[in-house]
């Protein structure tokens, strides 16, 4: 295959090539040492000292460039708690009791089941939360925030306003407080690191804890705290590993490549592989054998391992070219490559290898190539793809069972994605993967601070009935209420009887189009900052951070 050179590299390449120099002068027998310790531990095991982005900035590039002007600043803050999950902030408010709390529900088989709660001031919070949200007018989000500093889901929806603006810098900061005010909660039996604690995603109080840690991970990633935004990854996976709730399993391969963890990667497909069919998700079809292949180019291995790792990665990928052959095009075509004329005329990876594929493979594909392409670009990695895709075109040729059997798979299987795959990629904010998404998730609203919930939710307490119509409604509101008259964004006293419920579902399905609508004009509406009550540092700066 012919390589042509890209227009211009992505940033993600960009901060990969400065790790990879910083690393190299170092040399690999960190991450070697370190390997063999971890397989002596739980698969989802998590180390504190992993969720501390600094840890991994002052291993590349010294405790002085990271923490040169902080410290200074640490010993003024009046105010500590220590935490995991996050360090508190000068500039953050002070924190008081939010009426969050944590329950222990059972244990089982050493398993303990936790959940949160809110208490019935946070209740009351919660349900003025929602009359914002549904304002459609983001200044009543910071209100409420003034009032509510640590409210965790008016954090996490203005934190997708910020970041609608570009202000990347406070839709991070939002998305830390979060996890500030969760963790500050914590039961006292509840561990980050035994991969034993699970919380139940159906429940809605659980499900700003989740949603916080992945969109941290995903600041983390961008970033370049490849081996924090791993860690974090494992610690929601290991919240609920068998239902997986909001998919990490599509993104840790992605995550432990970067990172450079290929014993990690290589080890979960080993260990999960006979009970959770990894090899049927094109991400680890893929990925496993690119890490065993990158296992195989690192010289400080003894010759025999280099060899086992080349010829493992080597059966892998043709394994996954066969079972997934959608995947070989666009993944040239987004690294710029230009196949060879034998593989561009063969029907096998051809135009049919797409338009045949059913829509939740398809929906796969999509955000794995997207995703991962930048990986594959090296020119080692490509000649060695360019080997496995000729031997597979010999056994399509030689009509190996193995090629009919994997196309009698895909027609079997995908054909509708689970609800937490659609949750992944809508978090994930990959445009190639968001366009392929059915017309049933993109029809209905997704909000920020509970995308998709599930069908099968377990409700502790419901929102009032609003008898009374507000006194006061948003220029948005009143603007659509100008245009449709029977317009009710606030929401009417329901009727009892069958069609009075059917005309109000209905009417409710109009108002949640009104929102998504509105969703991407929030990014258009500027708001006002809430004045600081306190400045611990005195600087007169009236930003957040």
């Amino acid at each position: 295959m012919p390589r042509l050179c890209p227009k211009e590299d992505d940033d993600l390449e960009d901060i990969d090539s400065l790790l990879e120099k910083i690393e190299e002068t170092k040399g690999h027998s960190h991450q070697a040492l370190s390997g063999v310790i971890a397989d002596s531990r739980p698969l989802l095991y998590v180390e504190h000292r992993n969720l501390n982005p600094e840890n991994e900035l002052k291993r590349y590039f010294g405790a002085r460039a990271v923490l040169g002007e902080q410290r200074p600043r640490q010993r003024q803050r009046q105010y500590v708690r220590s935490t995991w999950l996050t360090a508190p902030k000068n500039t953050w408010p002070r924190y008081s009791r939010t009426g969050i709390g944590m329950q222990l529900l059972e244990t089982r088989r050493g398993v303990q089941y936790f959940t949160f709660e809110h208490h019935r001031e946070y209740q009351q919070v919660q349900f003025k939360f929602l009359d914002a949200v549904e304002s459609m007018d983001p200044n009543n989000i910071v209100l409420l925030l003034q009032m509510n500093p640590y409210h965790v889901d008016s954090l996490l929806q203005l934190s997708d306003v910020c970041r609608m603006q570009e202000d990347q810098e406070m839709a991070r900061d939002l998305i830390e407080r979060a996890l500030y005010s969760l963790e500050c909660v914590f039961h006292p039996v509840f561990s980050l690191t035994s991969g034993a604690c699970r919380l139940d995603y159906r429940r809605p109080e659980n499900r700003a804890f989740y949603l916080a840690l992945f969109k941290h991970m995903m600041f983390l990633e961008k970033r370049g705290c490849l081996r924090t935004a791993l860690e974090f990854c494992k610690l929601l996976l290991s919240l609920d590993p068998e239902n997986d709730p909001l998919c990490s399993l599509l993104i840790i391969d992605f995550l432990s490549l970067r990172a450079r963890e290929y014993t990690f990667l290589t080890r979960v497909f080993q260990e999960w592989e006979s009970h959770r069919n990894l090899s049927q998700l094109p991400n680890f079809a893929f990925s496993v054998p690119l890490a065993y292949f990158l296992q195989s180019q690192q010289e400080e291995l003894p010759d025999p391992e280099r060899g086992l790792a080349r010829e493992r990665a080597a059966q892998l990928i043709q394994h996954a070219l066969i079972m997934f052959p959608s995947v070989l095009m666009p993944l040239l075509d987004r690294c710029s490559v230009q196949p060879d004329a034998r593989v561009a005329s063969h029907a096998f990876f051809g135009p049919t290898a797409q338009i045949s594929q059913p829509p939740a493979l398809n929906q796969l594909v999509c955000l794995y190539v997207a995703r991962t392409h930048a990986l594959w670009k090296d020119p080692v990695v490509m000649s060695w793809l360019e080997t496995s895709v000729h031997e597979v075109l010999r056994l399509v040729e030689a009509n190996d069972p193995a090629v009919e059997e994997s196309e009698r798979k895909r027609k079997v299987r995908y054909q509708s994605a689970p609800r937490n795959i659609y949750r992944h990629v809508i978090l994930s904010e990959l445009k190639e993967a968001t366009a392929a998404l059915p017309l049933e998730v993109t029809s209905q609203p997704v909000m920020g601070f509970d995308p998709l919930p599930p069908l099968d939710s377990v409700v502790s307490y419901t929102r009032p009935e609003r008898t009374n119509q507000p006194s006061s409604e948003s220029t948005l509101s009143l603007f659509f209420r100008s245009l449709l008259p029977n317009f009710n964004l606030q929401g009417e006293v329901r009727r009892d009887g069958d069609e009075e419920a059917g005309a109000g579902q209905d009417l409710n399905q109009g108002v949640n189009r009104l929102m998504a609508a509105m969703r991407d004009m929030l990014a258009n509406i500027q708001f006002q900052e809430p004045p600081r009550d306190d400045n611990p540092d005195g600087d007169g700066d009236g930003d957040w951070d």
